[in-house]
């Protein structure tokens, strides 16, 4: 009687909290950024610039970061770089999504924000894989100007004025400028259904390869349960573990590498390029990687930060994820000494991404946001087998791999 007494408690207890944090944390206060007309921005290895804005030019320009980011352009086009940012996946705390098995959560709020920080990070991954780093999201500027209309009805609209432009261009064009409109719709009509079935992964569903209930399955493995704090060395492993498990057959040649003692063993990753299966096609195999490492003591070590605003310049980076101590950000780029992130700390909705043409509005960041490391070694890494342990084949971490994540701070980056 008394267990049964207890459980009762703590289910009334566990419903409190999450009525508590969902109030919490559905209150946003939509404060205005300011960003400098003198200094570039960069995003996810983009440059902006925003004091040549009136001009609307596009220059070359020599980065200050070396080699990779030569390359690297400065755009005058503020409205670019706002197409950019609001094109990344923002996942957030949800309510009333399926009730977690083995718990009584419909809500991830006040827990889940470093599962939601790893979540960005690896959409921003796969975003970069299927869709390539130049890709934006049309419809991405109309997010704020469209508040009374669903997603749906202005697709229509804008595919209807899609149509009437081309008849009239029937009168008119040279046919090779049909083709090329042809074209150019049929190419977005694909990058949009890659673009939901991305979202789609990463629904609040316990169908979803990578959405909330599959990463608390694999948490739970490492000791985690629905409703603790998870710290980003964990998120990482769990991730790689999601990545390993799926069954889609488009992220069979995907996988992730979880670096060990902040080191990234050369061989280890062409090891795990060379295994992924499902695709003949180099072009098609990719290696996520995860690099846990803490950046300072209490607090961030500012000696970091130039090393981190490099990292963020790199073309191929997905971003970092960390912060406060259980308080995760996902860091996508910076101007200054100020870092650009989309906060998970606000409750919404829960989405049902199995519906067709599901809102993509509410995944997508807008006036809501505010804006040596590690060393490379050749060779392989000491065989830590993270995948399975001698005593019980059901475990992803060892024993003694349980005791270095614990080891772990809260206040780590994961780095890519």
């Amino acid at each position: 009687m008394e267990a049964a007494g207890t459980d009762e408690v703590d289910k009334l207890k566990t419903k409190f909290m999450s009525a508590w944090n969902n109030m919490k944390y559905s209150w946003v206060l939509k404060t205005k950024t300011y960003f400098s007309r003198n200094s570039p921005v960069l995003l996810l290895g983009k440059c902006y610039h925003f004091k040549s804005e009136e001009e609307n030019e596009t220059a070359p320009v020599r980065s200050r970061w070396p080699v990779e980011n030569d390359h690297v352009v400065i755009s005058g086009n503020v409205e670019e770089f706002r197409r950019d940012f609001i094109s990344r996946i923002w996942l957030t705390y949800r309510e009333e999504f399926p009730q977690i098995e083995g718990s009584a959560l419909t809500t991830d709020c006040g827990w889940g924000c470093t599962l939601r920080t790893g979540q960005m990070l690896l959409a921003q991954g796969l975003v970069l894989h299927f869709l390539g780093r130049a890709w934006t999201w049309p419809d991405a500027l109309d997010i704020e100007t469209s508040d009374s209309e669903s997603w749906t009805s202005h697709t229509v609209k804008k595919l209807t004025a899609s149509f009437e432009a081309s008849l009239v261009g029937e009168r008119g064009p040279p046919s090779i400028l049909k083709e090329t409109r042809r074209r150019s719709f049929e190419v977005e009509g694909r990058n949009e259904i890659c673009h939901r079935k991305i979202i789609s992964w990463f629904g609040d569903s316990p169908l979803a390869c990578f959405g909330l209930h599959q990463l608390i399955e694999y948490g739970k493995k490492s000791g985690k349960a629905a409703g603790d704090w998870y710290g980003p060395a964990v998120v990482a492993h769990i991730l790689r573990k999601a990545v390993e498990e799926a069954r889609q057959p488009d992220l069979q040649g995907i996988t992730i590498y979880v670096a060990q003692d902040c080191t990234v063993y050369k061989a280890d990753v062409i090891d795990k390029q060379c295994i992924s299966t499902g695709s003949e096609n180099a072009e098609d195999k990719a290696v996520i990687i995860l690099v846990p490492v803490r950046l300072g003591g209490e607090r961030t070590n500012t000696d970091y930060l130039e090393f981190v605003k490099g990292i963020l310049s790199l073309e191929y980076c997905v971003g970092i994820i960390g912060g406060k101590p259980k308080q995760s950000y996902y860091f996508a780029g910076f101007q200054d000494d100020s870092l650009i992130y989309m906060d998970p700390h606000y409750c919404q909705s829960f989405v049902d991404v199995s519906i067709k043409d599901f809102p993509l509005e509410v995944l997508k960041a807008s006036s809501r946001e505010k804006y040596p490391l590690f060393t490379f070694v050749k060779g392989h890494a000491r065989d830590y087998d993270f995948t399975s342990t001698p005593t019980n084949e059901d475990d992803l971490f060892s024993e003694d791999e349980k005791k270095k994540l614990k080891r772990f701070s809260t206040e780590e980056f994961v780095l890519l």
